[in-house]
């Protein structure tokens, strides 16, 4: 037995042996493909060809295999790429705007494409002068600068020139510069995402700039039926009594953008008719427009799918190939959770905090407890602000960090168990956040340093606020075992 072992195992030598020849073969060939790849200014990435070899040679093995040749030759694919992007070098690609530092751009072409992007923030007086170097392959534009883009380009797509914006510029061989309008694609892209039909209906657009021109192209295309509203123009905000009818309310302008996240366009309350609600604020990711819509059970969408949508257009020209919508859909529910913060919900003593830091460590995402934070800024323990300034004091407190707190991104939050009790807390909590409810059997709360659950019990606490929890909790787990079991249920949830 030990002598067939061995022959095996030198028969496994040899075959390894063979692989590392083959490898290095390969190798050769991906490093003359490179040199090819640079002289005729192609891309590295070939995402389709690498789904077809997969697939042919996953045909060629017993099935119960197949997961294992996919990774070896995803493993084979990444080195080859990287191989061959130091001897094409990549080109560089990016975001110009005004104060953009915001921008998610940067990580959704990382995943569409593999070349460089920045963000790249410029003062009127830098465009043209940006333009006329033409250092980038390519680069796409953001407010206020869509306009002076389609001036400052050599020639325009047909959709670019009906419009007058452009948000995707293309350097081509000749040197010359091309201008596109993707956002045209990216907002149908939200409009069809939130399950919004233009055609006859009547829609308000807010905003008379850039954009606005392009979702007004948009929507006409689809048969809308368009009034715009801005503050100077032919119909003002002064108007809006006259356009209590409109079916369709579109956000066109920056307003709720961060930092200012609290404010709102115009409340829909006023609009008998609405059925839908389109923001293309992005940051956050549920505008008070658009949660006011949801509120009232409305078709409603923030700008991420259009920001997604617009990214894809533009990486195809860039990267010269086509991303299906398939890859596009899985680009905006990978950033929708990178940028999304898990927010813990529940009573007090439920173990929000433990469950916090463990699923913040897991997912490799900062932590912040809230009332960590009010004890830090206030230099005082919970417990002690409540005896010495009381409760209202407490909760004022609480609302101002809360408010600040939740502009971030990408963060694992612990809240206060009260803090849903306050509809501003609420609002802000949404913008950003995906929440989940811990719930705890009652004998099992914690009350120590925890003043309102030994004040008023925690069964009337815990009947006062849990219809508030499953309101905006869009997931729930039980906390009634090990932290391990608990933390399993959470990171299925936010998965």
């Amino acid at each position: 037995m030990a002598e067939n072992l061995e022959t095996l195992r030198n028969k496994i030598d040899e075959i390894d042996t063979q692989i590392a020849k083959l490898f290095a073969e390969r190798m050769d060939a991906v490093e003359k493909i490179g040199i090819y790849k640079k002289e005729n200014a192609l891309g590295v990435n070939q995402s389709e060809r690498e789904k077809s070899i997969i697939k042919r040679l996953t045909k060629l093995i017993p099935p119960e295999y197949a997961g294992a040749i996919e990774q070896v030759y995803e493993a084979i694919f990444a080195t080859s790429k990287r191989y061959q992007s130091k001897l094409v070098g990549k080109a560089k690609f990016g975001l110009i705007g005004r104060n953009i530092g915001y921008s998610f751009s940067k990580e959704i072409h990382a995943a569409f494409a593999d070349y460089d992007y920045n963000i790249i923030n410029l003062e009127p007086e830098e465009v043209s002068g940006f333009f006329a170097k033409k250092e980038y392959a390519g680069y796409n534009v953001t407010i206020p600068y869509k306009r002076d883009a389609a001036a400052l380009c050599d020639e325009l797509s047909p959709q670019a020139k009906a419009i007058g914006s452009v948000n995707t510029v293309v350097l081509r061989k000749d040197g010359t510069l091309f201008g596109d309008n993707t956002d045209y694609y990216g907002f149908l892209n939200m409009a069809e995402k939130a399950g919004v039909d233009f055609n006859g209906k009547k829609v308000l657009v807010f905003g008379n700039g850039a954009t606005s021109a392009t979702i007004c192209a948009a929507v006409k295309d689809k048969g809308g039926i368009i009034t715009v509203i801005s503050r100077n123009g032919k119909t003002t905000y002064a108007d809006l009594p006259k356009h209590k009818d409109a079916q369709i309310l579109i956000n066109a302008t920056p307003v709720g953008t961060f930092p200012e996240t609290e404010n709102q366009i115009t409340s829909i309350d006023q609009f008998e008719q609405v059925e839908a609600v389109l923001d293309v604020v992005y940051t956050p990711l549920a505008s008070r427009f658009v949660q006011q819509g949801l509120d009232r059970g409305l078709k409603a969408s923030g700008g991420l799918p259009m920001l997604v949508g617009q990214a894809k257009k533009a990486a195809e020209l860039f990267a010269g190939k086509e991303i299906s919508k398939e890859d596009e859909e899985k680009v905006y529910h990978k950033i929708l959770r990178q940028k999304q913060n898990l927010i813990l919900i529940g009573m007090p003593g439920s173990g929000k905090t433990s469950l916090g830091k463990a699923a913040a460590k897991k997912l490799n995402r900062p932590f912040i407890d809230i009332d960590t934070e009010i004890e830090n800024r206030e230099h005082l323990s919970i417990p002690k602000i409540f005896e010495k300034f009381g409760e209202s004091h407490f909760r004022a407190i609480e609302t101002e960090v809360i408010a600040e707190i939740t502009k971030t991104s990408g963060a694992v939050i612990a809240t206060g168990g009260g803090a849903v009790m306050n509809r501003r807390n609420r609002l802000n909590i949404r913008q950003n956040g995906f929440c989940v409810l811990i719930k705890r059997d009652q004998e099992k709360l914690a009350l120590e340093g925890r003043p309102v659950s030994k004040a008023k019990g925690t069964k009337a606490l815990e009947k006062e606020r849990m219809p508030v929890y499953k309101e905006l909790a869009e997931a729930e787990i039980s906390n009634n075992g090990t932290l391990e079991e608990a933390l399993a249920q959470l990171l299925e949830a936010f998965k």
